[in-house]
C-alpha cells in the first residue's frame, strides 16, 4: 500500500542565510569576514548534529539486533518451558502413563520442529531407598542418539540434580548449570548443555507447598539443550559474519562461558561493560537473561569499527564552507546567494529524508505489526510489512476499529478519547475475510499536532492452538478421544451438586469388559487399543448427545445419564449398551472375539453422597456383576451382603495403602520348640504380622489380607516384612545375636514377582545377616499353583544358605506326590490335623505318615497348632523334630516394636 501524506510530509528545507546590501569594494572585506563567521557557526553546529545522529542510528540499529537476539533467546527458552507443562499435563491428567503414551505425545508435539537445539526429553523416575532417593532415567525421546541416557542416575550430575529439586520445591521450570551432556560426550564434539525440569507429582490437586511437593514428587521430567546450537538459532541471520558474540552463565560466583562465536579473539572490554563503544570505536553491548533460575549475560561487539561520520564527507561542514565564501563574495547578491541557499536547503532536506527512510526500513523488519490511525477518522495512516502481509495490502483503506472482530472493542475504539489497551488479547479480520488471535497494545499519540493512535500487535494463532490443544489432552483419552477420568468426575460432581439442589435424578454407569485380558494375551496390546476405540463408538451410538461417556482407565468405562425418571429407566439404558457389547464382534487378523461387559449402576437420587462414594458404589456394583458370572447389570444397593463384603474389603485396602508410612503394620513372635530334635538353646521363630486399628488394638491377619490379595497389596506388605526383618534381625528376639533363625511367611502374589530373590540378595548383603538364619515359609496350595516359579526361587536363595519351609502339609490331595520336586528344607504339618490326632485315628495315621516322610526325605518336621501338652507328648513319641503353638509359646511383639505398642 502507498503511504499516506503524513507519513511524505517530513522533510527539512534549509534556509539561504541573510543577504545584505553591497558593500563598497575598498571596505568589502569587513562584511565578508561577517558574513564568513555567520556562515561557519550554523554549519559547524549543524555538522555536529548530522554525526551525532548517524551514530545515534548506527547504535540504534545494533541494539535492534541485541534486542532480537535477546528476544530469539528468551523465545527458545519459553517454548522449551511450554513442551514441558505440555507433558507434565499429560502426567497429572493420567493415573498411569506408559513409555507408548508418552512417545505418541511426544512424536504429537514435535519439538524439535522448533527447537533445533534440543537434544533429548527425558522422565526420570523418583526411587526410593533406605540410603536415600534416586532420580533414576527411565523414558527419552528420541531414542535415536540418547541410548546412553536410560538407566543413568541424575545424581550423577550435581549440576542437573540442583535444577531438579529446585524444579521439586516450586513446581516451576528450572534451568541447570551449564555441564557436558552425557549423550554428546564425545572426543571432538561440543559437549556443553544445559537442562530445563519439571518435578512429575501423583495425580490430584496441585500442592499448595514445599513439603507437599516433595511428599508427591514421583519424578522429574527434563528437556536437554546444546547450548552452541540453542544461541545459534537464536541470533538474527549474519550476526555472527559481523558480530563477535559472547554468552556467559552468570548465577554462581564465576561466570561460565556458554557460547564464544570467534573463539581466540579477544573481546573488547571486561564483563562489566559501562560504556556502550570500546577504545577502538567498536559499539558494544551487555544484557542479562534471567530464565528459570539462572542468569545468563549476552555480550555483543562489532567485528569492525564502523566508518565514523567524517565532517568532510558525510556533514554539510564542506557546502557550509563554500556558502559561507560565497556569502562572503556575493554578499551583494541576494538573488544569487539566495538561489544557492535554496539548493543547499534542498540537500539538506534529501539527506534527512533519506535519515528518515532508513529508519523507516528498520521499522519494516519488526516482525511485530504495526498500525498507526487517525484517532478522529480511525483511517490508517501507516502499517509496516508485517501488518500489510498479516492483514492485507488494502489495510490502508480501512479504519483500526474494522480490524477487529469483537463489536465492544470496535466501539470502544470508535470513540476520539478512547484510552486504547495494553496486552488484550483480540481476533483481528484480515482482508480476506480470515480470523486470526492477536496480543494487542493501543496508546494514543501525537504526531505534528495531530492525534493519532499507534497499535502494536503479535500474532499468537500458535500459542492459542497449543493451549486449546493441552485443554483438551488434560479432559480427553487419547485412545479412544473420550473424556477421561478426570474429567468425568468432574461432570459427576456437578450432576451430584444438582440433584442435592433439587435437580432430576441422575444414573451412573461404570462397564468393565470380561474378556480384554484375553485379547491383550492373544492377539497383543494394538488389538486390545483398537477393541477399546471401536466399543467406544458403539456405545457412544446408544447414547443421547447430552449424555457423558468417559474411559475410566484400562478397559473400564464410565457412563453418566443425566434426568433419568427411575430405576426402570435406568435398567433399560444400562441393558441396551450391554446388548449391543455383547453382540459386537470384533476381528483381528482372521480372528473374530465376542465381548462381553459387566454393568454397575448407582442412581444419583440422594443428597449429601459424596464423588467418591457414588464412585466406590458403582465399583461394588460392577464387581457384584463380575462375581454374579459376568455379563449383566448389577443395581447397587447398601442392603446388598455382597455389596457391604465387597466395601469393607476396599476400605481396608485403602488402609492398607498407607499402612506402612503411618506405621500401622506391626510384627509378633511365636517361638518354635524342639520337640525330638537336640536342643541347642538358641531360639527359632516364625513372625506374624499384625495391624493396628484406630483404637490401638491389634487386628489378626485374616481381617486384612483377603482385602490386600484381592487389590495386589500382599508384595508391598511383604516386602515392607522382609526388610523390616532383615533390617533388625538381632532385634527381633530378646536373645538378640543368640536367635537361630527366623521364618518369613510369603505369599503367592509375591512368589510371581521375578525380582523378590534380587531384593532380597540385596537385603542380606546390606544389613550383613547370615543367610542360614533366615527361613521363608511358603503354602502348599501357592507351591502347587506356581511349582516350577517357587522351584526357581527356592534354589535361588538356598545357594546362599537360606531355608525353606512347606506350611499346611498334607492339606492337599497331591502333597506326597510333589514333595520330591520341591527342595525344601522343613515341612509344617497341617494344624488341622495336629489338633485332631488325639481323638481322630486318621488324623494320627497322616501325622505318622508326613513325619516318616520327612524324615527319609532328610526334612526337619514341625507340628503347627500345638495346643495341649498331651499333644506335645504324641509327637516327642512320633519323633516330630519341633513344634509351635499357644501350649509352647503365646506370640509376643517383636523387642523393638514393644515400644510402639505401649504408646
Amino acid at each position: 500500500m502507498g503511504t499516506s501524506k503524513d507519513f511524505d510530509g517530513f522533510s527539512s528545507i534549509a534556509q539561504a542565510p541573510p543577504g545584505g546590501k553591497p558593500w563598497r569594494r575598498s571596505s568589502a572585506w569587513l562584511p565578508s569576514l561577517v558574513a564568513l563567521v555567520l556562515g561557519m557557526l550554523p554549519t559547524l553546529w549543524v555538522s555536529n548534529l548530522q554525526q551525532k545522529r548517524m551514530q545515534a542510528e548506527q547504535d540504534a540499529a545494533f541494539d535492534g539486533i541485541v534486542e532480537r537476539s535477546h528476544s530469539g533467546l528468551l523465545t527458545q527458552l519459553h517454548t522449551c518451558g511450554l513442551l514441558m507443562r505440555s507433558m507434565q499435563t499429560l502426567f497429572l491428567a493420567s493415573d498411569s502413563v506408559t513409555d507408548a503414551e508418552l512417545d505418541r505425545v511426544y512424536a504429537n508435539l514435535r519439538p524439535q520442529r522448533h527447537l533445533p537445539s534440543l537434544q533429548a526429553m527425558a522422565y526420570s523416575e523418583l526411587i526410593r531407598h533406605a540410603d536415600g532417593d534416586r532420580l533414576i532415567t527411565t523414558w527419552v525421546a528420541p531414542k535415536a542418539g540418547n541410548q546412553r541416557l536410560l538407566g543413568l542416575d541424575v545424581s550423577s550430575q550435581p549440576a542437573n540434580l540442583r535444577a531438579a529439586m529446585l524444579s521439586r520445591d516450586t513446581d516451576e521450570t528450572a534451568m541447570s548449570a551449564p555441564f557436558r551432556l552425557v549423550q554428546l560426550d564425545r572426543p571432538g564434539t561440543p559437549a556443553e548443555g544445559v537442562t530445563l525440569r519439571l518435578p512429575i507429582f501423583t495425580p490430584g490437586a496441585p500442592p499448595t507447598d514445599v513439603q507437599q511437593r516433595r511428599r508427591r514428587t514421583v519424578g522429574s521430567l527434563a528437556v536437554s539443550l546444546q547450548v552452541r546450537g540453542l544461541i545459534t538459532m537464536a541470533l538474527p541471520a549474519d550476526t555472527l559474519e559481523r558480530l563477535h558474540v559472547l554468552v556467559h552463565d552468570v548465577s554462581g560466583p564465576e561466570p561460565a562461558l556458554l557460547f564464544d562465536s570467534h573463539p581466540g579473539r579477544r573481546f573488547p572490554g571486561d564483563d562489566a561493560i559501562v560504556a556502550r563503544h570500546a577504545d577502538d570505536g567498536r559499539a558494544v553491548r551487555s544484557v542479562d537473561l534471567e530464565h528459570a533460575g539462572r542468569v545468563w549475560r549476552l555480550r555483543m561487539a562489532q567485528l569492525a569499527p564502523l566508518p565514523a561520520a567524517s565532517a568532510w564527507r558525510d556533514t554539510v561542514l564542506i557546502p557550509g564552507i563554500v556558502i559561507s565564501v560565497l556569502l562572503a563574495l556575493l554578499v551583494g547578491s541576494l538573488a544569487g546567494t539566495h538561489r544557492r541557499a535554496l539548493d543547499l536547503g534542498w540537500q539538506l532536506s534529501r539527506r534527512y529524508r533519506e535519515s528518515e527512510e532508513r529508519f523507516r526500513a528498520l521499522n519494516e523488519l519488526l516482525p511485530a505489526l504495526v498500525v498507526l490511525s487517525d484517532a478522529h477518522s480511525g483511517r490508517i495512516r501507516y502499517a509496516n510489512q508485517a501488518a500489510r502481509d498479516r492483514l492485507g495490502a488494502k489495510v490502508g483503506e480501512r479504519t483500526l476499529q474494522d480490524l477487529f472482530e469483537d463489536a465492544g472493542l470496535r466501539t470502544q475504539l470508535a470513540a476520539e478519547d478512547s484510552p486504547g489497551c495494553q496486552g488484550v488479547e483480540a481476533m483481528l479480520r484480515t482482508g480476506e475475510a480470515r480470523h486470526f488471535w492477536a496480543s494487542v497494545s493501543i496508546t494514543p499519540v501525537d504526531l505534528e499536532g495531530r492525534r493519532m493512535r499507534l497499535m502494536v500487535a503479535t500474532d499468537i494463532s500458535e500459542q492459542r492452538q497449543l493451549t486449546e490443544l493441552l485443554s483438551y489432552q488434560a479432559s480427553h483419552d487419547t485412545l479412544t478421544e473420550l473424556f477421561n477420568r478426570r474429567e468425568f468426575e468432574r461432570r459427576l460432581d456437578r450432576i451430584r451438586a444438582e440433584v442435592a439442589e433439587g435437580g432430576p435424578a441422575g444414573a451412573l454407569f461404570y462397564i468393565d469388559l470380561d474378556q480384554f485380558k484375553l485379547i491383550n494375551d492373544t492377539s497383543g496390546h494394538i488389538a486390545g487399543d483398537q477393541l477399546l476405540a471401536q466399543l467406544a463408538m458403539v456405545m457412544r451410538e446408544q447414547l443421547r448427545a447430552e449424555d457423558v461417556l468417559a474411559r475410566l482407565g484400562g478397559d473400564e468405562f464410565g457412563v453418566l445419564v443425566a434426568d433419568v425418571h427411575d430405576r426402570a429407566g435406568a435398567e433399560e439404558i444400562g441393558e441396551r449398551l450391554r446388548r449391543h457389547i455383547d453382540g459386537y464382534v470384533f476381528v483381528w487378523e482372521q480372528r473374530s472375539y465376542t465381548i462381553t461387559a459387566s454393568i454397575g449402576v448407582v442412581m444419583i437420587e440422594q443428597a449429601g453422597t459424596s464423588l467418591d462414594d457414588l464412585l466406590a458404589h458403582a465399583d461394588t456394583a460392577c464387581y457384584i456383576a463380575k462375581e454374579s458370572g459376568r455379563n449383566r447389570v448389577h443395581f447397587y444397593s447398601a442392603l446388598d451382603d455382597d455389596a457391604t463384603r465387597r466395601q469393607s474389603e476396599m476400605e481396608w485396602a485403602n488402609r492398607l495403602r498407607w499402612a506402612v508410612d503411618e506405621h500401622l503394620l506391626l510384627l509378633k513372635y511365636q517361638e518354635v520348640w524342639p520337640l525330638a530334635a537336640p536342643r541347642d538353646g538358641r531360639p527359632r521363630i516364625e513372625v506374624l504380622l499384625r495391624f493396628r486399628g484406630d483404637d490401638g488394638r491389634q487386628v489378626v491377619p485374616g481381617a486384612f489380607l483377603p482385602a490386600a490379595e484381592r487389590y495386589g497389596l500382599m508384595p508391598m506388605i511383604d516386602r515392607w516384612v522382609i526388610e523390616t526383618v532383615i533390617a533388625n534381625f538381632d532385634r527381633l528376639h530378646p536373645s538378640g545375636a543368640d536367635l537361630a533363625m527366623a521364618t518369613v511367611n510369603l505369599s503367592g502374589a509375591s512368589i510371581e514377582d521375578g525380582s523378590l530373590a534380587d531384593y532380597i540378595l540385596v537385603l542380606l548383603e546390606r544389613h550383613q545377616v547370615d543367610a542360614s538364619r533366615v527361613c521363608f515359609e511358603i503354602t502348599e496350595t501357592v507351591a502347587v499353583r506356581n511349582l516350577s516359579q517357587v522351584a526357581r526361587l527356592i534354589e535361588r536363595l538356598r545357594e546362599v544358605g537360606c531355608s525353606f519351609a512347606l506350611d499346611d502339609f498334607g492339606a492337599g490331595m497331591s502333597s506326597f506326590g510333589y514333595l520330591k520336586n520341591l527342595p525344601v528344607d522343613i515341612i509344617k504339618i497341617d494344624g488341622s490335623f495336629i489338633r485332631d490326632m488325639l481323638i481322630d485315628p486318621m488324623s494320627e495315621a497322616i501325622v505318622r505318615a508326613v513325619s516318616d516322610i520327612g524324615h527319609r526325605r532328610g526334612l526337619k518336621v514341625v507340628a503347627e497348632w500345638v495346643n495341649d501338652p498331651r499333644v506335645t507328648e504324641a509327637l516327642v513319641a512320633m519323633g516330630v523334630d519341633y513344634g509351635q503353638g499357644y501350649a509352647l509359646h503365646q506370640p509376643e511383639y517383636v523387642t523393638f516394636h514393644r515400644a510402639a505398642v505401649r504408646t
